[in-house]
Parts: structure tokens; sequence; C-alpha cells
């Protein structure tokens, strides 16, 4: 390719071909295109042309601007791997070249965001405007003909290299943004997660003394709802709300919930009443409650965080129809088969699993087969078929999770 000159004057051969020549020749003019640019001393400079002696020259040109690190590629099919290799910080590119031109290199980084954050610099002795415009159009940075002007090739470089610099920031503090974003976002999730497991023991206390009830249950929700195709978050999440689901016992009197005998058709009323209390005590508060809570502020606000979750609209949904039926004989609505969300008859079957197989004040346990009886019984009746089949096929994790957990 064309030779790289520049406006010093530089030694010619009889021939009239460039020789190199040492710096003290011209090194009083360079040292005045020198800047205190930090990045002389860290950029990795990629010079590539075809003809090695091009190189030369533009890397002693550089090299007395105070640039040290360089790359020297004379074989254009080797450009592409070794940028995304060595990932310079600005590639010095001629455009004419053998079976892999300047141009067909533009082209590959298109869509590459490895190579497309790499600054591009085309030296080029070709006179068509039409190439000048396709390089620039593809992405490269700056455009310059040979013979090269260092009084233009220095301040190119250095601002080339000062917005790769300032992109590179840029993309490091996003990153830096969305890992903190990430981990205060955990944070959050695992605050809530910690309230619901307070507010889940705090139901469960009040009738059982270790509260591993809604342990039990949301993990075989989990495992029942997984069986059924949930994915792992939506099944963590049914897992998570299936343990508010008897948060409405707060609001039931002692001398019902921990009555041993059989309780009365009145005091069973009462008793029916914690699904509709769970959900009050779940459900987003009302304008009117909002507005009243505004009036305290930061407290306010506090409380009102997260009303409008999906979690906890999930943990309303279990808590009000947990205790419907399939065949529509449950309550409180008396919904039938489908018209009850999955996910309160996902928890149907664990709770009453849970329920037949532990201590309660008016009985005993029933054994493992005597429970597995029972819920098959109630296939159709009590409980949606799919929900019993995924808890069968999955009986194994299930016992296992009752061991484990057990009061």
């Amino acid at each position: 390719m064309h030779g790289i000159t520049s406006t010093l004057e530089l030694p010619v051969n009889e021939t009239g071909s460039l020789r190199a020549a040492p710096l003290t020749e011209f090194g009083s003019v360079l040292s005045s295109q020198q800047t205190d640019n930090p990045l002389t001393e860290s950029a990795k400079i990629m010079i590539v042309d075809d003809e090695e002696f091009n190189t030369k020259i533009v890397r002693r040109y550089l090299q007395s601007a105070g640039y040290k690190n360089f790359a020297i590629e004379t074989d254009s099919t080797k450009v592409i791997e070794r940028c995304r290799v060595e990932q310079p910080d600005i590639v010095l590119l001629d455009i004419v070249m053998p079976v892999v031109s300047g141009i067909d290199i533009l082209k590959a980084r298109d869509g590459d965001p490895t190579l497309e954050r790499i600054g591009v610099i085309v030296l080029s002795a070709t006179a068509d405007s039409s190439v000048k415009r396709e390089a620039l159009d593809l992405g490269a940075t700056d455009f310059l003909n040979k013979p090269v002007d260092t009084n233009e090739l220095f301040p190119r470089v250095r601002n080339t290299l000062m917005i790769k610099a300032h992109q590179d920031h840029l993309a490091n503090y996003a990153e830096i943004l969305e890992l903190e974003v990430a981990e205060r976002t955990k944070e959050l999730q695992e605050s809530r997660e910690q309230i619901i497991h307070c507010l889940a023991r705090a139901a469960e206390f009040r009738d059982n003394e270790t509260g591993q009830h809604v342990i039990r249950v949301g993990m075989y929700s989990r495992i029942i709802a997984s069986e059924l195709g949930f994915s792992d978050e939506n099944a963590h999440s049914l897992e998570l709300a299936a343990q508010l689901h008897d948060v409405g016992k707060i609001g039931i009197p002692d001398a019902i919930l921990l009555n041993p005998k059989r309780l009365t058709s009145g005091e069973y009323e009462v008793m029916r009443g914690h699904c509709s209390i769970g959900k009050t005590i779940i459900d987003p508060l009302t304008k009117g409650e909002k507005s009243l809570l505004q009036q305290h502020t930061q407290m306010g606000a506090g409380i009102m965080e997260g009303q409008d979750s999906p979690l906890l609209v999930l943990a309303s949904t279990i808590a009000q129809t947990h205790h419907e039926k399939f065949n529509g004989t449950g309550y409180p609505l008396g919904l039938k088969g489908e018209e009850i969300p999955l996910a309160g008859r996902i928890v149907a079957v664990a709770d009453v699993y849970d329920a037949l197989s532990s201590n309660r004040p008016y009985k005993k346990a029933f054994s493992q087969d005597e429970c597995f009886e029972i819920i098959l019984k109630d296939r159709g009746e009590h409980f949606d078929p799919q929900c019993v089949d995924a808890f069968f096929s999955r009986i194994s994790d299930i016992v296992e999770v009752g061991e484990k957990y057990s009061d």
C-alpha cells in the first residue's frame, strides 16, 4: 500500500522511498506534539497495515508522543480475532489490504459489543470519498488520508482514546449500578420474606407451639406446584404465600381456636371466618385507610410499601380460597372446580395433608397410610384431581419434608 508520510521533512533514499530516520532528526518537532494525556502510558494501540514498513513509521511517530503499548498486525485475516483476544483501545486501520479489507473488518464489528467499543481511525491513501463515507458509516471514529500529518494524527488518537476511556467508565459504572440494584433488590426481597415468615409464625403460634405447620404447608405447596409445571420463581412465591394461609386465625378467639372438643355450629361459623379475616389482613388498604396513613408521612409510606405486591395478592387469594372444595361445598364462597384459583386448590391438598398427619388439640395424627387414603378418597370431591396426582407423583419429597420439619 502507499507509504505513510508526514508534514515533517522525512529523509528519503535515492529511489524516493521513505527511509527510517533517527528521532534526533525531528525530535524537537515531535516533542511539541506530545500532550500530558495519562492514556499514553496505558493505552493499547493496534496498527494494521499489510506493509510492515508503514506500521513501523506510525509506531515511531506515536512512541515519540509517549505511547508505549502497541500491537502490530500485517495479516488482515487475523485482525478480528486479535481484537477479541487483546482488546486494544484503538485500531489504526488501513483500508486497501489483500483478502480482508479494512471495510470488511469494520463490517465484522457490527453487533459485537466487544469490538464496537474499540475506537478505529482509518489511515488510507484512497481518494474515493465514497470509501471514506462508508468507513465512517460503519463506525470508524475518524479517517485520515495518507500521507498522514502528525499534527492531525496525535490529537485524533488522543481524542479517540479519551472517548474510549469515557465509554469504558460509563460501562463499568452501569455494571456497578446494576450490581448495587440487584443487591438492594435481594435485600428488600429477603426482608419481605422475613416479614411473611414472622406474620405466618404469629398466626400459627396461636394454636401450634412450634409453628412448623406453616413451613410444611408452604413446602408441600411448592412441591405440588413444581410438579404441575410452575417455574422455580413462581413455585417459590407460592411457598411463601402459602405460609400466610391461616393468618386469619389471629382474629379467632382462643376459646374457639384452642377448644379440644368438637365445635358447636356457632363456634364453627366463627372458625370459618378466619378465611375472610386472613384476606382482610393481607389485602391492600382502602383509599380511606391510605389517606389516614398518609398523614403519618414516613410511617404511613413504610406500612403501605408492597401493598400491591404480587406476592401479597397471591397470599390474599390463598387465605380466602384454601378451604374451598372442588365439588363446590367448601367455604367461604362456595366456589367449584376451576372457579377456585389454582393456588387455593394446591394449598388445600397441602393443608389438609398436614392437618391429617399432625397432632391437633382435638385429635391425634393419622398414620401415613391413613392420610394417603383420605387424600385419594377425596380426589375430585374435596381436591382438584390434578393437584392430588401431582401430590402423589412427588410423595417421597412430601414425606421427606414432613419428617425433616416434624413437630
